[in-house]
């Protein structure tokens, strides 16, 4: 498949109150029928709490059976980070259904130390990529998009996927990071921020946009609102840019370290 339907969902979050989010999120899903991947924001069923050891759930709990549902429903990919508790860990993990029943996930590796989240979970080790209908995707968490060298494309992805609770406060960065990203990686780059304001009073102001491999924006939701963003990746569109500017023959070789 040459070209790749996506959705994200930009929407405000029940404080951790996971049925209601997944019953809120389960009313938006028709609006994405026909979609080949469907990606949520991250927390999508808490908000984004420190207070793991009450709204973490099990690896195969109800939100990850409720993915891998959604995904056999509308015969998709979806995505998206929930709390998680394993072997006596918690980790804000990034979850990636299919409708075959496989269930991949990525541990947000850098956690945000300025609302102590890395008191609260512990750190992904390893970077993921994963395959769908013909494209790469690399799995990243909020605060993984300051970090450029650990996103670096090593010719190993095609999409980065970025799901967030970014505040406000910040949303220049957020809004400026993105497109960076798919500028240096020549990748197409997808954002999915929520809305709204979360237990703790921090408002949210969405900002989700999906850009393509020159960075330039292909969707975007108006400041605050909530919505739907929807585009169409072309694989061969991207490949041809990439044999036609090959910058990354000329990326400097770098090894990432365990700290």
């Amino acid at each position: 498949m040459s070209t790749v339907k996506l959705c994200a969902i930009q929407s405000e979050l029940v404080w951790q109150n996971a049925p209601a989010n997944r019953a809120q999120f389960e009313r938006l899903l028709p609006v994405c029928k026909g979609a080949d991947v469907i990606v949520l924001p991250e927390m999508f069923s808490t908000g984004f709490s420190m207070n793991s050891e009450d709204i973490a759930e099990a690896a195969d709990g109800p939100t990850s059976q409720w993915l891998l549902a959604q995904a056999a429903h509308y015969d998709c990919a979806i995505s998206g980070s929930v709390a998680v508790r394993e072997n006596g860990e918690f980790f804000n993990r990034l979850f990636w259904a299919t409708p075959d029943g496989t269930l991949s996930h990525y541990d947000k590796h850098h956690l945000f130390r300025m609302a102590r989240e890395h008191e609260h979970y512990s750190p992904g080790q390893r970077r993921v990529v994963v395959e769908w209908r013909g494209l790469r995707y690399c799995l990243q968490v909020c605060y993984d998009l300051r970090f450029p060298v650990f996103s670096r494309n090593r010719d190993d992805y095609d999409v980065l996927i970025y799901v967030a609770n970014w505040p406000a406060q910040r949303a220049y960065a957020w809004r400026t990071l993105l497109p960076a990203r798919a500028i240096e990686n020549q990748s197409y780059v997808v954002g999915v921020n929520r809305v709204g304001s979360d237990g703790n009073g921090h408002p949210y102001s969405g900002d989700s946009g999906i850009y393509d491999f020159m960075g330039k924006p292909m969707a975007s939701l108006a400041e605050g609102k909530a919505g739907i963003l929807q585009a169409e990746l072309d694989a061969g569109a991207q490949n041809q840019f990439r044999q036609n500017f090959p910058a990354a023959q000329d990326a400097d070789p770098f090894e990432l370290v365990e700290r």
